[in-house]
């Protein structure tokens, strides 16, 4: 989970996004976004899918089953 957690927070900060603002992007709370980063929680299936959608990476790059972000 911790990969999962750090990735989310790189990505989010990369696009100089508040957790508020990606909340709002990938229609989700902002308390739901901090937990995921603190790796309090873990996302459900389609939150897991909006967020590799919004910032176009695999789902695997997100959970840490690949350092390559690339969609295949």
């Amino acid at each position: 989970m911790y990969v999962f957690s750090e990735k989310i927070k790189e990505l989010r900060k990369a696009k100089n996004l508040t957790q508020k603002q990606l909340a709002e992007k990938i229609n989700a709370s902002e308390s739901g976004i901090q937990n995921y980063e603190l790796g309090v929680r873990k996302p459900y299936n389609d939150t897991l899918i909006k967020l590799a959608d919004y910032f176009n990476v695999s789902i695997d790059y997100l959970v840490g089953r690949t350092d390559k972000p690339e969609i295949n």
